[in-house]
């Protein structure tokens, strides 16, 4: 069964082009899954399709409304097989790779973007499974990270990206970062693409790059190593750089 996309916004026109351009297009063509992006006034009951109001207890800006937002919900979920509701928030777990395998598992997902301050806390409470953050940082709405969501989860489907071996060693996929690349040509600007890549010999290609990619982290994302999935070689090579695990 190909896997279905809701995406809830009011500006689904913003989303569309990415959507159809690149991997993504290329897996919808293919059949792999499904994006659909709706309109929330299309679920308002006055004229002027007013999704949002003034929230109470005063304050700045607008909420949406919960009239729409849980008709839209519902409508969507009709026919879902095993999916989830998903509202993109700051206040949610943050996005990661293992949430994004997680996401995997499931036939459908809705991701509700929000704007303004929000929306009525009881949709949250009872229409919505959770929520999910990209981080520590505010957006103007949900959009971009539905997007996210949506790009990271695609590619994961199962024919989507050419080479499924491309995806074993990814930057988080063991818990850290990636090793580094280099193409043609051999040197460039007096700077030479490491002699081991050269020689043709896989095993110590092999461990030339799970080392580099140890190096990239304590680097840059130290944090990542005390949760890395590490072997005994891995934590003597990263020791005899001067790493402690706390």
């Amino acid at each position: 069964m190909k896997k279905r996309f809701d995406i809830l916004t009011i500006f689904p026109e913003a989303l569309r082009p990415y959507l159809s351009s690149s991997l993504l297009g290329k897996a919808e063509e293919q059949g792999l899954v499904e994006f659909h992006c709706h309109q929330l006034r299309d679920w308002a009951s006055d004229k002027h399709r007013r999704v949002d109001d003034e929230t109470y207890g005063g304050g700045e800006g607008m909420v949406f409304k919960p009239e729409p937002l849980v008709a839209a919900i519902e409508a969507l979920k009709k026919n879902y097989r095993r999916g989830r509701v998903i509202y993109l928030s700051p206040q949610g777990r943050l996005l990661t790779q293992a949430v994004v395998e997680e996401l995997l598992g499931y036939d459908e997902l809705m991701l509700v973007c929000g704007r303004y301050e929000g929306v009525d806390e009881r949709v949250l409470d009872s229409w919505v499974d959770e929520e999910i953050s990209l981080g520590d940082f505010m957006l103007c709405g949900g959009e971009a990270a539905a997007l996210a969501v949506v790009e990271s989860v695609t590619r994961l489907v199962p024919g989507v990206v050419g080479k499924a071996s491309s995806l074993l060693d990814e930057t988080f996929t063991h818990g850290f970062l990636e090793y580094p690349h280099y193409t043609r040509p051999e040197e460039f600007r007096g700077m030479k693409v490491p002699e081991v890549l050269l020689n043709g010999h896989h095993g110590e290609i092999k461990k030339w790059r799970r080392q580099e990619a140890l190096k990239r982290s304590l680097k840059k994302r130290p944090d990542l190593l005390e949760k890395a999935k590490l072997g005994a070689e891995d934590l003597a090579f990263l020791k005899s750089l001067g790493w402690r695990p706390k």
